[in-house]
């Protein structure tokens, strides 16, 4: 009785206290505005994600070794996010928190871009041969601009989201909304990148781009990345233009919201940002740790699937070979055709995520349920895989060989349906982590920019596993891609399971923080 009447008595006296002003409620094409630069830096990753792994092979790195590549993003990711999260959160700039940090990554990105288009000619004047022998200088040159560029496309993501997470204004719906504009525009990026990805004469536009060493295909990967600079370029000056930063304090240090004070966190010395890290993983509270795990276990299933779908296509759907300007280019563009049709449900069904949660009983019920989807959709590639090997045609060459001829209609559709399909947990992955990150940092008082950092630790993790992982992995089972999409698809499924029978919703989350809130007063 006495624990009761102590709870109404506080009850009471906050009723009896003047409410906090809320925050100015600022207006929604804002949001649109910061949300619509995802459509450039997308453009940009759907050119990395359908032509940069046969375009590295085709410098001389073997399939097994490709994957080796994408390790860049992973780590760069893993050190950049929460180094820029935090900096953004304690950012005094009088530009603002967020857009030094997003008018910085738009100038890397600009200069990673150059570095890759221009790798296979940097590397030739600089000694390399021509023809299909390695190219270790073009190599070099190549990693060190997808370094930059991944480093660049995070110090854009983090503060972006973190942006729209300010604006929002602590709404846990704004917050959902932003995010599901975000993945939207992601989409409409993803189109315009595999549509450009998929469309054979677009270095006819820049007749510069085609030299001796670099072919059709390269001139046209190049000449995309100029397309790609020019879109992100525009949208990033209309943002940082027209939508301006209300002059606030830094945020809140890990620290000072666990009572270490300032000066608690700088006795270590070192770089403030590790002890913060360290702080915020310390501190992190039950739901996020949770949304990490399902965030991990989405993340192995997707990414194996994101390095080598066009790959895919090209090998086992097409039967074709890296280099034999044949069936496995064909194969190739076909995929980024899939990757286009794909991008398209994609933006259709991040217009509907909230939609979906609320109908189907809330946020984390849609992303476990999706989570089976994509689980059902990465088994169906042995399938696909199966029948376009059963129903391979011949024809007889000039000397008394065979070469294999294109796979019947059927098959390519079963194939390009399959990547309509999975826009549909796509839409879910871009959107709904994000949003319960923001909503369960924004219980608990943490700063937006490094709670997203931190969340990301589930994402480029995983990715750095299967990078590591998933070539040596395919060639223990003969150098093909099935093996690493089959364990893809199990990792779906547990993290189907996972976020259905453990995740938190936010609003459990939020009573969680308010009762602990009466309890502790």
């Amino acid at each position: 009785m006495e624990v009761g009447g102590g709870v109404k008595n506080v009850v009471n006296y906050l009723q009896l206290q003047p409410p906090s002003p809320a925050p100015p409620r600022e207006p929604q094409w804002k949001i649109i505005m910061v949300a619509a630069i995802a459509a450039g830096i997308q453009f940009g990753w759907a050119l990395q994600l359908s032509l940069l792994t046969p375009y590295v092979q085709l410098l001389g790195i073997p399939h097994k070794w490709a994957a080796f590549i994408w390790l860049c993003g992973p780590v760069s990711g893993m050190l950049v996010q929460p180094v820029v999260g935090y900096y953004s959160d304690n950012c005094s700039s009088r530009f603002g928190r967020r857009r030094p940090f997003i008018a910085a990554g738009s100038a890397l990105v600009t200069i990673a871009v150059f570095l890759i288009g221009f790798a296979a000619d940097l590397g030739h004047s600089s000694g390399d041969p021509l023809g299909n022998s390695p190219k270790p200088r073009a190599i070099a040159v190549f990693v060190v601009g997808f370094w930059v560029l991944d480093v660049a496309n995070n110090m854009l993501q983090g503060p972006c989201r973190a942006f729209l997470a300010d604006l929002s204004g602590g709404n846990a719906r704004r917050m959902s909304m932003a995010n599901a504009l975000f993945s939207f525009f992601m989409a409409v990026g993803n189109v315009l990148g595999y549509a450009a990805g998929s469309y054979t004469h677009l270095y006819k536009m820049f007749p510069f781009s085609k030299t001796k060493a670099c072919d059709v295909y390269c001139a046209n990967l190049k000449s995309c990345f100029f397309l790609s600079i020019a879109l992100l370029i525009t949208l990033t000056t209309l943002t940082l233009t027209l939508v301006h930063e209300k002059a606030t304090g830094a945020a809140p240090s890990t620290a000072e919201q666990t009572g270490g004070g300032v000066e608690g966190s700088k006795k270590g010395g070192g770089v403030p940002v590790l002890g913060e890290l360290f702080a915020a993983l310390k501190d992190l509270p039950r739901p996020m740790w949770i949304l990490m795990l399902v965030t991990c276990l989405n993340w192995v299933a997707w990414f194996p699937f994101l390095l080598f779908d066009t790959d895919w296509m090209g090998k086992e759907v097409f039967g074709g070979k890296v280099g034999d300007n044949g069936l496995y280019d064909r194969g190739v563009r076909t995929g980024a055709l899939g990757l286009m049709l794909n991008s398209v449900v994609l933006g259709f069904a991040s217009l509907g995520v909230e939609f979906s949660g609320r109908r189907l009983g809330g946020a984390k019920r849609l992303w476990g349920i999706v989570n089976f989807l994509l689980a059902v959709c990465l088994v169906m590639t042995v399938l696909i895989t199966k029948l376009a090997e059963s129903r391979r045609r011949y024809a007889v060459t000039s000397g008394g060989g065979a070469t294999a001829l294109k796979p019947d209609g059927g098959v390519i559709a079963g194939a390009l349906t399959l990547f309509a399909v999975l826009g549909i947990p796509q839409a879910v992955t871009f959107s709904i982590p994000f949003a319960l990150a923001s909503i369960f940092s924004s219980n608990h008082g943490a700063g937006q920019g490094l709670s997203l950092g931190v969340l990301n630790l589930a994402i480029v993790i995983p990715q750095m596993v299967v990078s590591v992982v998933s070539g040596p992995w395919d060639e223990w089972f003969g150098g093909g891609n099935l093996p690493a999409f089959i364990a893809g698809a199990v990792a779906a499924a547990a993290s189907g399971i996972v976020a259905l029978t453990v995740l938190p919703s936010p609003d459990a989350s939020s009573t969680k923080t308010v009762t602990s809130f009466v309890a502790s007063h």
